[in-house]
């Protein structure tokens, strides 16, 4: 695709074929997004690719642990929940979801089915878990690092007609990921990309969320009128 027309087009997709994702499709999209800008090259990231029995195992058990009431356990120092205008933008994309979806508010067993299926990282059948190496913590910058390079994933695998969404429920207990996935203690990790090909059949798939106009967040300084 033409670059704008790939942005533009470009959705988060949370429902999934029953269709595996070829290896060097994969390698392909990694080898595209590995050009993503890195503060003086450094390049802090690693990726690890996990489908079949390793990620069902994962999904079954961090699925289980969240809904036993096991508490968060994510290597990385997340926020609160949202207030003010964040969670105005949560909720704005939660209703359109669950409208696409049916869900009514008081529909208490079906909002409950759509939180398991984050836990499961929408049953997608490749995930992409991003790590970082943990000598580079505490910084932002090999998080801003990361998070390039997940975007670069997310356009390449859409230009290849493959969905995915950015997914940190998913990885809620990440010593489970760590464990099953064995990935090195020197590794802080950081998301997770569900990733395969899109069921067009799956109302969600079709929201977009809304973005700010740049009246909004953008200011420009010494420019003339």
């Amino acid at each position: 695709m033409e670059f704008e027309t790939l942005v533009q087009s470009r959705r988060s997709v949370r429902g999934f074929r029953n269709e595996p994702v070829p290896r060097p499709v994969i390698e392909a999209i990694i080898e595209i997004a590995k050009r993503a800008p890195s503060s003086m090259n450094t390049q802090p990231w690693h990726v690890h690719v996990l489908t079949g029995a390793p990620l069902e195992h994962v999904r079954r058990r961090n699925m289980e642990e969240m809904v036993g009431g096991a508490k968060v356990k994510r290597d990385i120092v997340s926020h609160g929940e949202y207030q003010g205008v964040h969670r105005n933008r949560q909720v704005d994309v939660a209703k359109k979801l669950f409208g696409a979806m049916g869900i009514a508010r008081d529909d208490k067993p079906m909002r409950q089915d759509w939180v398991l299926r984050g836990f499961r990282q929408f049953d997608a059948p490749v995930s992409l878990v991003l790590t970082y190496d943990r000598v580079l913590d505490p910084g932002a910058v090999c998080h801003f690092d990361l998070g390039a390079l997940c975007y670069g994933i997310v356009l390449a695998a859409w230009d290849r007609g493959l969905g995915s969404v950015i997914n940190g429920q998913g990885i809620m207990r990440s010593d489970i990921v760590r464990e099953v996935a064995r990935i090195p203690e020197d590794e802080v990790i950081m998301t997770c990309v569900a990733m395969g090909y899109p069921d067009e059949t799956f109302a969600a798939n079709a929201v977009r969320s809304d973005r700010e106009h740049n009246e909004e967040f953008v200011r420009f300084v010494g420019f003339a009128d």
